[in-house]
């Protein structure tokens, strides 16, 4: 039994300040357990029944709050990535040198690890002068674009993100280790043929169907504006 004059002293502090015992949820439990107690069991505590659906709600909501932040932080830290890199997109001078910091500079400023631009062309021969311009780029016969993006399904979409296909291997290379991409479709213009840039990661959910692409649908429409300017 706790002495008199500690009892005192300690129901002195609870009276001066209340909320030292309201705003510590363990000490509140065990008050609210110790009344349970000497109620004993045939007596049904709702006001403790309602303060503990409370605590669970409060508990839900805060774990809601958190995961909003996170995800508002993501966003903000995304849409700092792309601005970098469309901002080093834009210092180029020449198309070759726009090429080598996309397949770069560009690469390492969104995290990748495959970073390919698919151009369609009916040429059949290969041209000397794509090899100067690095591995990013990539020639296709015309319809590669929309079959590869469709993957077998109807209805074409400007953005697909999603695990890679086997044939992610043709494009990106099967040392790089690739096992997700976000693709996006590019329009260069009337009477060009359309091209893709394709994203890879080696981490499997980086890439996922489920997430939003506003911030890639955005580069993407900077990227061929670009493009339209070099072409011509």
């Amino acid at each position: 039994m706790a002495e008199p004059a500690l009892v005192a002293a300690l129901r002195e502090t609870i009276i001066a300040q209340p909320e030292m015992i309201l705003e510590d949820r363990d000490l509140m439990r065990a008050l609210i357990a110790a009344n349970e107690r000497r109620m004993g069991d045939n007596v049904v505590d709702l006001r403790g029944i309602a303060m503990e659906r409370l605590e669970a709600r409060l508990d839900r909501l805060e774990d809601t709050h958190r995961s909003v932040i996170a995800a508002a932080y993501d966003n903000l830290a995304g849409m700092n990535q792309i601005h970098r890199a469309i901002l080093r997109l834009l210092e180029a001078a020449e198309f070759e040198e726009f090429l080598h910091d996309l397949g770069g500079p560009v690469a390492d400023i969104l995290r990748l690890d495959g970073l390919k631009l698919v151009l369609e062309t009916h040429e059949t021969a290969e041209d000397p002068a794509l090899r100067r311009l690095g591995q990013v780029l990539c020639v296709a016969e015309p319809g590669f674009v929309d079959a590869y993006m469709l993957g077998g399904r109807a209805g074409a979409r400007p953005v697909v993100l999603r695990p890679c296909p086997p044939e992610a291997d043709a494009l990106f290379g099967a040392e790089a280790g690739i096992r997700s991409e976000a693709l996006m479709r590019l329009d260069f213009g009337p009477g060009r043929l359309p091209g893709m840039l394709a994203m890879g990661a080696a981490e499997a959910g980086q890439f996922q169907p489920a997430q939003g692409t506003d911030l890639l649908a955005f580069f993407a429409g900077v990227f061929e504006r670009a493009m339209r300017r070099w072409l011509a």
